[in-house]
């Protein structure tokens, strides 16, 4: 086993994560948060970014997004704890990569609070956005801090339903379709006035990348996963198998059902779907709708809450963070120190500024992982650990670059306050590390 690991996560000092998460409910973990709000959405914007066949950029986007996954599979097998993404990048190239994905996690808290409140909410009660987002994530704080394995269970039912609502819709879109309403031929016409296939593939890939990310987050959970070496491979890869088949008859129903332009203008654009065909409570949708948005927001601050923890044993941030509930043993402190900065940004942005920046973080955190998993191929790692062939993580890194040049340039700008606030965050352990390397020194030399 590597120094590094053997330092850290073996260390009797420090206190410990409950390992409950079997293979299944890991699998509904990373299912319920890749199933999030995104499809929910997102269909109406890939539409007008690439035409009728809304289907063909989900599935790009799900074959990238399978890349970078294969790279998570290797490093969670590799060193499985707490801090994922923060810890892999600190060993192979220093912090600055942890403090992008905590970034990235709090920011998509946020989005989804934002999108809790919006139109699918409306469609039930009227309420000021502040008292929902206040509301919303201090019972997502208490959900949290009352253990994984409650949330996870509380995460199988959630992720049923989100299920349940997408099948809704796919038979929905079959049914206009027998009856003579829709048009399959929308489902070939990929490209819109302004751009090419091409780019509209590129530019529709981008946001449809929004609906499958989720997966990073549950390598922050594989300290708490039983046999996480055979369990996460196995988890990760049929999750996104099962979300991307299920987004790809989503995109087929939706756009076959529903005029192209329809599904552009709509905040709600699955609800187009069952407006059109009739049949089934608009109310009824909007429910599991919001099922799905609040899923997708608690796993995402289990996530960021388990790296946060990790982080603070690193190191890397206040040793503070690293309290747990006496009975319960999660981390409480980094709870509420991840859902404190998240309703700021709920208050303050609106989803599509927060979800834009969201995939720009990533992409840049997503890069850093596959580099990473070539830079540690230098460490061997315990046996049986899953190792992915060499070319995958190249093809990622690839992936990553070739989708942040379709991010517009003030999204850039965004980001790049976040990532210049992330980089001097890293520059902080590191000369507090320096500082106490040298006192060491001095202190065995005077002796």
């Amino acid at each position: 086993m590597p120094h590094a690991e053997t330092n850290t996560s073996n260390d009797a000092s420090q206190p410990r994560l409950r390992r409950v998460l079997s293979t299944r409910l890991l699998y509904f973990f990373i299912l319920g948060d890749v199933l999030g709000a995104g499809v929910y959405v997102l269909v109406g914007q890939v539409a007008t970014a690439s035409g009728g066949a809304v289907w063909v950029p989900l599935l790009t986007a799900l074959l990238l997004a399978l890349l970078t996954a294969a790279s998570y599979a290797e490093l969670a097998t590799k060193y499985p704890r707490a801090g994922g993404a923060s810890h892999y990048a600190t060993l192979a190239f220093g912090p600055a990569a942890g403090f992008c994905m905590l970034a990235a996690g709090i920011v998509s808290t946020a989005a989804l609070t934002r999108g809790f409140a919006g139109d699918y909410l409306s469609a039930f009660v009227t309420l000021p956005v502040a008292l929902v987002a206040v509301v919303f994530l201090v019972v997502l704080a208490l959900v949290n801090a009352r253990g994984v394995k409650e949330s996870t269970r509380a995460n199988v039912v959630a992720t049923l339903i989100e299920l349940g609502g997408l099948a809704v819709v796919v038979v929905l879109g079959a049914w206009l379709l027998l009856r003579g309403d829709g048009d399959p031929g929308r489902l070939t016409r990929l490209g819109t006035p302004e751009k090419g296939a091409a780019a509209a593939v590129l530019g529709g890939s981008v946001l449809a990348y929004y609906s499958f990310v989720g997966f990073e987050t549950s390598v922050n959970v594989a300290e708490e996963t039983r046999d996480p070496r055979r369990a996460y491979p196995r988890a990760l890869f049929g999750a996104l198998a099962t979300a991307g088949t299920v987004y790809v008859l989503v995109g087929i129903a939706a756009s076959a059902a529903v005029p192209t332009e329809v599904l552009a203008r709509s905040s709600g654009p699955l609800l187009e779907v069952v407006h059109a065909a009739g049949g089934v409570p608009p109310r009824l949708f909007s429910a599991i709708a919001l099922v799905a948005v609040a899923n997708g927001a608690l796993l995402t601050g289990i996530m960021a809450s388990r790296l946060a923890y990790g982080m603070a044993r690193d190191g890397l941030l206040p040793a503070a963070l690293t309290r747990l509930l006496p009975r319960r043993r999660t981390p409480w402190a980094a709870i509420a120190a991840t859902t404190v900065p998240a309703l700021s940004l709920a208050l303050t942005g609106s989803v599509a500024t927060l979800a834009s920046t969201l995939v720009l973080l990533l992409l840049v955190v997503f890069l850093i992982v596959n580099t990473a998993v070539l830079v540690l191929r230098r460490e061997q790692g315990p046996p049986g650990h899953f190792r992915v062939p060499s070319v995958l993580p190249v093809l990622g890194l690839v992936s990553c670059v070739l989708l942040a040049t379709q991010v517009e340039a003030e999204v850039w700008l965004r980001t790049a306050v976040v990532l210049g606030v992330a980089a001097v965050l890293a520059v902080v352990p590191a000369v507090r590390r320096h500082r106490a390397d040298r006192a060491n020194r001095d202190g065995q030399d005077g002796g």
